[in-house]
């Protein structure tokens, strides 16, 4: 199939594309390089440095034609999104939409969006999280989100326009950049590595942290794959069903750490502490059991040896 990935230059939308080359398909690139990095690009796959909002990015899906249009692009940050939510909305709706209304005229099969499990549900009554729960988001990023999942019921809708929606948890992995809620892995690494000590973002009746679901970058890419022909017209929750608090993240990463060798000042073992910021949820973790059923989907890799593959990657780029 030819598949065009819009992000596909950064973090996660580039796994993607090297497992989508690596199963033989023809794959193409849109990212405008705002947080993706040109050497995240599979050489083997055909670049355009665009944004999605723009004219040019919707005349690459009517020249290109592709059968699907993988949806990774966005502004990803809920604490930006917070800052500035109208910048959130430009690029993650109306970008969006730009994409979704060149795909129509140029014949589309099928849209892969990227919606995040992570975040739409909100504060959830029904923990861990199942895609049956109504979601009740509580931050710029998660309304745009949750929104866009709208807008594809009715492009489906009106225009036969297919799609599967993939709800990520947090994702973490080779490639990482320290942005993004999902980022305090790259952001722990990069500073038990440059000795730095690292913050722990909480709410006050808990100073052990957030609760979050971590899934391994390399899962992530197999639901991708498994959703080029499963899962139509579904929303699927992409975790691993294991909550995690932000200080055991840090403590499974400082253990990695002190396997590779290289020496961990004494003040690194305790963490700076402060209040959450605006936007951030106390817990979050998702039932995957949708996604098994369906997309025959389930993750593999353990927190503790995606942590150990992820340092690897950040110590020797492999």
């Amino acid at each position: 199939m030819k598949i065009l990935v819009t992000g596909g230059a950064g973090f996660i939308g580039s796994n993607v594309v090297d497992g989508y080359i690596d199963a033989g398909h023809e794959v193409l690139i849109l990212d405008n390089l705002y947080t993706g990095k040109r050497s995240n690009v599979n050489p083997q796959a055909r670049f355009y440095e665009l944004d999605i909002r723009s004219p040019e990015a919707a005349n690459v899906i009517l020249e290109e034609q592709p059968d699907i249009l993988n949806h990774h692009a966005a502004q990803m940050s809920v604490p930006a999104s917070v800052s500035n939510p109208g910048f959130d909305a430009d690029v993650n709706i109306r970008g969006f939409l730009n994409l979704l209304e060149a795909a129509v005229k140029s014949g589309v099969k099928k849209i892969l969006f990227i919606s995040s499990g992570g975040a739409i549900y909100g504060e959830a009554d029904e923990y861990p999280t199942s895609e049956s729960y109504i979601p009740k988001p509580l931050s710029p990023y998660a309304i745009t989100k949750y929104a866009s999942e709208h807008y594809l019921a009715y492009y489906r809708h009106q225009y036969g326009l297919d799609y599967t929606t993939l709800r990520y948890a947090n994702v973490y992995g080779p490639r990482q950049i320290p942005h993004g809620e999902a980022g305090v892995v790259a952001i722990f690494m990069n500073n038990l590595i440059k000795g730095t000590p690292s913050m722990l973002n909480h709410f006050p009746e808990d100073d052990r942290g957030m609760v979050r679901d971590y899934c391994f970058v390399g899962d992530v890419v197999k639901a991708n794959l498994a959703a080029l022909n499963r899962g139509n017209g579904g929303f699927f929750n992409i975790g691993t069903g294991q909550g995690t608090k932000t200080g055991d993240l840090y403590e499974t990463i400082l253990k990695a750490m002190k396997k590779t060798g290289k020496p961990v000042a004494e003040e690194m073992f305790v963490m700076k502490k402060q209040l959450a910021r605006p936007g951030d949820l106390k817990k979050s973790c998702l039932v995957i059991q949708k996604a098994a059923d369906i997309l025959a989907w389930k993750p593999k890799v353990q927190l503790s040896t995606g942590i150990r593959e992820t340092l690897k990657w950040r110590l020797h780029g492999t």
